[in-house]
């Protein structure tokens, strides 16, 4: 199975920071592309972020580029994403999802297209308000 487990999300202020983390049980996360996601209400999924297996290709929504950073730590096998200059804009449930090394691409990335569907955690809610 392949398993992730979302957490480190809170309320913060504008220009606040937060880390996130996407943490694997049961299989070795470093055989997988990840991506971070994020839903606010009455609007679609949206890709936010995501990183190949190999870790030498990370990708970036427009609206968060230059104030988010992705980046794995294999030995505790969770993907991080360091968000950074909150505004209200970001405001949403963050969930993080695993694909094949192969599926690295904008189908994945932006649309969440994956081969492993069941991979999808359970979200963490990111609040940002002054």
């Amino acid at each position: 199975q392949v398993q992730l487990v979302e957490s480190g999300g809170g309320l913060v202020q504008p220009g606040g920071s937060l880390r996130l983390s996407c943490a694997a049980s049961g299989f070795s996360l470093d055989s997988y592309a990840i991506g971070w996601f994020r839903q606010a209400p009455g609007k679609e999924r949206e890709g936010v972020s995501c990183i190949n297996s190999g870790d030498s290709n990370k990708s970036y929504a427009d609206s968060v580029k230059g104030r988010f950073t992705i980046f794995r730590d294999n030995a505790k096998k969770t993907v991080y994403l360091q968000m950074n200059n909150l505004n209200t804009g970001d405001t949403a449930v963050y969930y993080c999802a695993a694909d094949l090394p192969q599926g690295y691409s904008p189908s994945f990335c932006v649309s969440g297209r994956t081969s492993l569907p069941d991979s999808w955690g359970q979200g963490t809610q990111v609040t940002v308000s002054s």
